[in-house]
Formats: C-alpha cells, sequence, structure tokens
C-alpha cells in the first residue's frame, strides 16, 4: 500500500503555479525515486528549474535536500524516474558524456570541501587541469581571475584553506566551483556557520555574480534571510516530493510545516511577511 501523503493538486514540475513562461528548464526532474534499503527518501518527485533563476531548496530534517542535490550532480544513484540537466538526459549517458556534462556546472560543498593540502590557487586550478586544455601558463592567471571574482584579496590564492577564515574558505570555495566557467552552480548550505554580515554578504555576491555570469543556481540552505534576499523560487520538500513556487505562494500554501517555517518567529525577524 502506497503510504505517501498525497498533496493539493500541482501543475507538471511541483509547482504550486505554471511558472514557465516559455523559459528553458536548466532542471528537469520526473517522477524521481530515491531509496536506501527500506527507507525511501523522494517519491514520485517531480522537480523543474529554470534558465537565470536563484532556487532555494529548503525542508524538514531527514528530507533530502543534500541527498537530492547529490543525485542531480551524479554522485547518488536513484531507483527509479528521469532527471534531465542542461537539455540532456542523466541516465542515459555514457561516462564520457557525462563527464562533459558535468563541467557545464559547478559545485560548492558545505565549508567550502576544498582540498587541505592545496594552495586556494592550487585548488582552483584542479578542475581546469582535469577537464579543461588550458596552457600550464595561463593557470595562475585565471586562478587570480577567480579569487578576485569572488571577492577575495589577491594574497589569498597562495594560502592553504586552514589560514582562511570560515567566509573565505566558502568564497574560495565558490572560486573554484566558477573556474570552469559553468552555467549552472549548485550549493549545499552556502551560509552556514556565518555570522548574518558575512552571510549577507555573501547572499549580495552571489546575486550579482548570478546577474553578471547569467547564472543558474539551485541551493540548498536554512537560512530564511537569504530566501527573503535573493531566491526567486522557494522549493520545499514535503512528504517525499516537491512544492516549489515564490514566497509570496508559499505564504499563503495550506500545509503544516510551511506555515511554521514560513511564518514562525525566525521567518518573522527575517522580515517575511
Amino acid at each position: 500500500m502506497n503510504d505517501v501523503p498525497v498533496l493539493p493538486p500541482l501543475v507538471e514540475g511541483g509547482q504550486i503555479t505554471d511558472q514557465s513562461h516559455g523559459r528553458e528548464r536548466v532542471i528537469s526532474i520526473r517522477g524521481l525515486r530515491n531509496q536506501f534499503g527500506t527507507h525511501v527518501l523522494h517519491d514520485r518527485l517531480d522537480f523543474d528549474v529554470f534558465r537565470g533563476e536563484i532556487v532555494g531548496l529548503v525542508g524538514g530534517s531527514g528530507s533530502g535536500k543534500s541527498v537530492l542535490l547529490r543525485t542531480i550532480v551524479g554522485l547518488n544513484p536513484w531507483r527509479a524516474g528521469r532527471i534531465e540537466v542542461l537539455g540532456q538526459d542523466v541516465g542515459e549517458l555514457d561516462a564520457e558524456a557525462r563527464r562533459r556534462l558535468q563541467t557545464r556546472w559547478g559545485v560548492l560543498f558545505q565549508d567550502g570541501a576544498l582540498f587541505s593540502s592545496l594552495t586556494v590557487a592550487e585548488n582552483i586550478e584542479l578542475p581546469l587541469r582535469e577537464h579543461a586544455r588550458v596552457p600550464a601558463a595561463a593557470l595562475d592567471d585565471i586562478a587570480a581571475l577567480k579569487v578576485a571574482l569572488v571577492g577575495l584579496p589577491p594574497d589569498a590564492g597562495g594560502k592553504k584553506p586552514s589560514e582562511l577564515s570560515g567566509g573565505m574558505r566558502k568564497r574560495a570555495g565558490l572560486a573554484r566551483a566558477l573556474a570552469l566557467d559553468p552555467e549552472l552552480l549548485f550549493l549545499d548550505e552556502p551560509t552556514a556557520g556565518l555570522d548574518p554580515i558575512g552571510a549577507a554578504n555573501f547572499d549580495r555576491l552571489l546575486r550579482e555574480l548570478q546577474r553578471s555570469l547569467g547564472l543558474t543556481v539551485l541551493m540548498v540552505t536554512h537560512d530564511l534571510d537569504t530566501l527573503n534576499a535573493i531566491c526567486d523560487r522557494v522549493a520545499v520538500l514535503l512528504d517525499k516530493r516537491i512544492v516549489a513556487g515564490t514566497m509570496q505562494e508559499l505564504m499563503v500554501y495550506d500545509h503544516p510545516w510551511i506555515r511554521e517555517y514560513f511564518h514562525g518567529p525566525r521567518a518573522r525577524a527575517a522580515g517575511i511577511r
């Protein structure tokens, strides 16, 4: 017997209202099932992300936010369903085609996930050495450009991750994620552990980069300030599926978790009305 609670009717892609308006679907997920042993984390999950938007992915503890992100980028095998990224069916690609597709996106894992034995510049150069035919003489210049792009001082490139503050490590990880000039960016809790000023500065940086570079961004976050400040839409993992919409749409969506999340004291402190 299917024990998945039935959500209120949604249009294709898990959206409260049709937000496509003819825009390109950069990520399109249909019927996704993620399962670990007998534990079903996602079931019949549909989800779309459109070109040029920033989408925040939220949900309760254990709802599988990071698992969904890792599934989309190919780090977690799924049991059923279809995932298309940048117009390609990920499940149908051979190893070489998948490798080429992965060069079109960047990933920022929690706390940057930088290689501790390498300098920031060497971390940035790593994907260039692995995936791009870049002359060795140009690597340092590209790394310096990415360091400047994320607002780090020039001398940060020569430092090890342990020599940086938490906020600087986040920016260094973002610089590495941007090394191959991706179209699509995946972020896992990018402002976690930052003080309010550092988090707000990172949000502004991300919005500026999204606009100037034409990025599409999918980020896992718990930060209500981030959702309110820079996200065009919010995707909520509920009952093994996704409900996605604007903040205004979710504010009036009738579900206990959404009501508690978007109408609680922290939401009011973040200025969400």
